[in-house]
């Protein structure tokens, strides 16, 4: 499909810079199976939940992962700053480096001040690979060691569309997590779920909605445009994932109870239906997933979905125009911009129906 299919206007005030407070607080557009749209809040998924219902979430926790590093070639030295987004072994990180063009192979960069991690004064690493942007990064620590000298020194990774508005503030630390975070090694928040306060969470359960966890290290790929005009030739940055045995069963016996399965963010529906794919039914997984979801996909898991507003011409566009329909999901964001929503990781969230349920 062609890429322009998914664009739309977007005023720059529309984009949010803060989240609201409370965090269930935010507004949220309800897209019914018909098509009609409705006006809400989060703290109404209390009374659109039904007993029965499963809600997905991603309990990845976002590390800091934008790291600024001083490169050392002989006698000369630059400044270049790393978003890591992927890890490929204990010492090794795939990162995109802002400008790429100072890094050549074997060049040493030296990481932010002076820490304590086991006594040594610097956390370096050597280039090992420079591609479009991308950098492999060896580092001279591994394992639990360099997890905390990666803590120690780097931010939040905001999105670039936030990050180019406002600098980094201390409350970001806890804003761009999601109060259920529980496994290292996201690089960019699963944003739906930071819609949730405990509270919420406890008066769903209450009400008899059941609430799983999976895994899915959300990946900086995220905040990447698409570059090809055609969706035929984008390729998506894979993700690892972990769906449980246990999950996997109480999903099915909701399904099979007839309670839906309502995913919390792209990130769990795009995990979960990964979980489907080689047969068509829910399975336990952990593995790499790169599944890309546009117009035309048959979903076999999923019957809600819990999303924020996303970018013109994204992936993330592009999957909710397949799970609700394309000129719907156009109709719906005019609304939104129309009605004064706020978009992005920390904008407002909706809540839609699929297409062909």
């Amino acid at each position: 499909m062609k890429v322009d299919l998914f664009d739309f206007d977007l005023p720059e005030e529309r984009i949010a810079l803060h989240p609201v407070s409370p965090r269930d607080s935010a507004k949220m557009l309800v897209l019914e199976p018909d098509g009609s749209l409705l006006d809400s809040v989060v703290t109404d998924l209390e009374r659109l939940l039904e007993a029965g219902d499963v809600l997905v979430v991603n309990d990845t926790r976002v590390i800091p992962a934008e790291l600024k590093g001083t490169r050392h070639r002989g006698e000369f030295s630059a400044s270049v700053s790393f978003n890591l987004h992927k890890r490929v072994d204990a010492n090794t990180w795939l990162a995109f480096a802002r400008p790429a063009k100072r890094l050549k192979v074997g060049d040493r960069v030296e990481f932010g001040a002076p820490s304590q991690v086991c006594m040594l004064e610097e956390l370096s690493a050597t280039v090992k690979a420079v591609e479009d942007g991308q950098v492999t990064l060896a580092f001279d620590f591994s394992g639990a060691v360099l997890d905390e000298a990666i803590k120690a020194r780097g931010a939040m990774p905001l999105p670039p569309y936030i990050g180019a508005k406002r600098a980094l503030e201390e409350r970001d630390k806890s804003d761009y997590q999601t109060v259920y975070a529980e496994h290292d090694g996201a690089v960019a928040a699963p944003t739906a779920g930071l819609h949730f306060t405990p509270e919420l969470l406890d008066r769903l359960e209450r009400k008899g909605v059941t609430i799983e966890h999976v895994t899915l290290h959300v990946g900086a790929g995220t905040f990447l445009p698409m570059k090809a005009d055609d969706t035929d030739e984008h390729k998506m940055h894979a993700e690892w994932g972990v769906v449980s045995a246990p999950t996997v069963e109480r999903v099915k016996a909701a399904k099979a109870a007839g309670g839906r399965v309502v995913a919390v963010g792209t990130t769990s529906l795009r995990l979960l239906e990964s979980a489907a794919r080689k047969t068509g039914v829910l399975e336990p997984f952990a593995d790499e997933t790169d599944i890309f979801i546009t117009p035309g996909f048959a979903f076999k898991v999923v019957d809600v979905l819990m999303t924020n507003f996303h970018l013109p011409r994204s992936t993330l566009f592009m999957l909710v125009s397949a799970f609700s329909g394309l000129e719907t999901m156009h109709n719906a964001y005019k609304h939104a911009i129309d009605h004064s929503y706020r978009f992005y990781s920390y904008g407002d969230s909706s809540l839609l129906f699929r297409a062909d349920r």
